[in-house]
């Protein structure tokens, strides 16, 4: 099955749906995978879509070149943290991870192919502190 771009994701999402990388909406909310409840997704997906469009904007992303997916992620030591995952439509290679607050720091930090993911690329305290930065 083909890709979605993040445009349609976007534009599904103000129509009032939440569509998957391949275009489907399903009760996963386009989280590829979670370890919390199956009733929290949709809220968390809303919730994660809202930052997605923020994130656009900052980094003034190419929506026809790129889809995004969700993760709820379950560290050894920490509680659960969702995060956001900018992909390149033609390699399916993900450019970057978002993390609105990590279960590992309690910040929000940004990961990315610009430094090959050797190191949280921004840190702060939210994600509103990361659009404050340059890089």
């Amino acid at each position: 099955m083909n890709k979605v771009t993040l445009k349609q994701q976007l534009e599904a999402f103000e129509n009032g749906n939440i569509i998957d990388s391949e275009g489907r909406v399903n009760d996963c909310y386009n989280f590829y995978d979670w370890f919390c409840k199956d009733s929290s997704l949709k809220r968390k997906s809303i919730s994660l879509m809202k930052q997605v469009k923020r994130w656009v904007k900052f980094r003034d992303i190419d929506v026809n070149s790129v889809y995004v997916f969700f993760k709820n992620n379950c560290p050894m030591n920490g509680p659960t943290y969702d995060d956001f995952r900018i992909c390149d439509l033609e390699t399916g290679h993900v450019i970057w991870n978002v993390t609105p607050k990590s279960g590992h720091s309690g910040k929000a930090e940004v990961w990315g192919r610009q430094n090959n993911f050797s190191g949280a690329i921004a840190i702060g305290n939210t994600l509103s502190d990361i659009y404050k930065m340059q890089f």
